[in-house]
């Protein structure tokens, strides 16, 4: 089961376009935490040169384990599953230059190829409303 399941995902990774559709939700959601947010959210890594399904931001002077408990149902992580229970500083960010009081607050939301429009204008919604000010 487990190899037909590898198989399919091969071939769908043949097809790079949908994934263009993708990165412009990555897109959106980025410039709709930008407009609610300003400065209080914080790209992690390159504008351009980055995955097209993940966007990974900082929430300045917050904790992301914080603002992930806020956003039930989101497809979002604080960091790598072997950073699990701990409230550090990611090795990655630290090595990328992201001072800790604001790398201290990443969040790494994942989209796919079925997200929708509408469900990315639910989370700014969604974080935009539960944030602390």
């Amino acid at each position: 089961m487990l190899a037909c399941g590898l198989g399919r995902a091969c071939i769908l990774a043949q097809n790079p376009a949908p994934m263009a559709r993708v990165q412009v939700l990555r897109d959106r959601l980025w410039q709709g935490l930008q407009e609610h947010l300003g400065d209080r959210v914080v790209l992690n890594g390159h504008a351009e040169h980055r995955l097209p399904n993940t966007l990974n931001v900082s929430f300045a002077g917050l904790i992301g384990t914080d603002v992930l408990a806020t956003l039930d149902g989101v497809a979002a992580s604080t960091g790598a599953a072997c950073h699990s229970g701990r409230v550090e500083l990611s090795p990655v960010l630290a090595a990328m230059g992201v001072p800790e009081k604001i790398g201290m607050g990443a969040v790494r939301f994942s989209l796919g190829r079925a997200t929708t429009e509408a469900e990315i204008d639910s989370v700014v919604d969604l974080v935009t409303a539960n944030l602390p000010s």
